[in-house]
């Protein structure tokens, strides 16, 4: 059987009975890092026969095989370092091999400091996009690929880019986008920091320390302007011009995406 199991994000007092009792009993335990994995179970002072293995040194295809082979007849334990094994991190290669394997898969959900991040944030949590580690080429371009995404957005981060990410967002996003910085979440030094990206980015411009998560709220409604737009490019329709080439011309005047406006182009007109 393959367990993949949720550990704490900073305070040992979220470790769930089923993890602790998982740990105990597990032949295998396969970790982000075998020795943050050990200082786990010391921590928890649980009592383990189980070897350790390093899910790094097993993401190949030889390696995942090998796990998974082993979880025919043992209990093996999938770990990250903190929170929810797979969430940014590659372990999904280890539970769609045991899928195909028919191997029994279950799991035991706890700590996730991107969920963590959202309920705090006092962002809207209906629907919402995680989006991991920030990229640390190619910002700008990234950035602006979600400038109108209206869903709220969760992002990792490391402290020493923190500053710039932030600064990006607000260029890309604007100033006034709501967002929350979760720091440290459920650690002794927590920092929960809400505003909008420009506060935020004044308020860390300096060194800052620690696991970061940055939750930012979704672009506003745009339907007024759309329409707006939506106007003009019917107006140069009425004089002969091709819808593609209204749409072009209008997206370009308006700051919006050519391919938003041409799709609610079809809405209503005919060519």
């Amino acid at each position: 059987m393959l367990i993949v199991a949720a550990t704490p994000i900073g305070n040992l007092g979220d470790a769930s009975p089923r993890l602790r009792e998982a740990l105990a009993s597990a032949d295998i335990i396969v970790a982000e890092d075998t020795r943050v994995a050990k200082s786990l179970i010391r921590g928890l002072d649980i009592a383990t026969h189980a070897r350790f293995l390093s899910a790094n040194e097993h993401s190949e295809s030889a390696g995942v095989d090998d796990i998974v082979s082993q979880a025919i007849a043992s209990s093996v334990v999938l770990i990250s370092d903190a929170g929810m094994p797979l969430v940014s991190d590659p372990g999904y290669l280890l539970v769609s091999a045991a899928r195909v394997r028919n191997i029994p898969i279950t799991v035991i959900p706890g700590p996730s400091a991107g969920l963590s991040a959202l309920a705090v944030s006092g962002l809207p949590t209906d629907r919402f996009i995680h989006e991991g580690f920030i990229p640390k080429k190619g910002r700008t371009g990234y950035f602006e690929s979600l400038a109108n995404e209206p869903r709220t957005l969760i992002f990792f981060e490391s402290p020493h880019r923190l500053a710039q990410s932030l600064g990006d967002m607000a260029q890309v996003f604007g100033g006034d986008r709501a967002a929350c910085v979760a720091r440290e979440i459920t650690k002794m030094f927590e920092e929960i920091a809400w505003g909008t990206l420009r506060d935020l980015a004044a308020r860390f411009s300096g060194s800052v320390k620690g696991e970061i998560v940055v939750v930012v709220g979704g672009a506003p409604s745009r339907s007024g302007e759309v329409g707006g737009a939506l106007d003009a490019v019917r107006a140069l329709m009425s004089e002969g011009v091709k819808r593609s080439e209204a749409c072009a011309s209008v997206a370009k005047e308006w700051g919006i995406p050519k391919g938003e406006l041409y799709r609610a182009s079809h809405g209503g007109d005919a060519e």
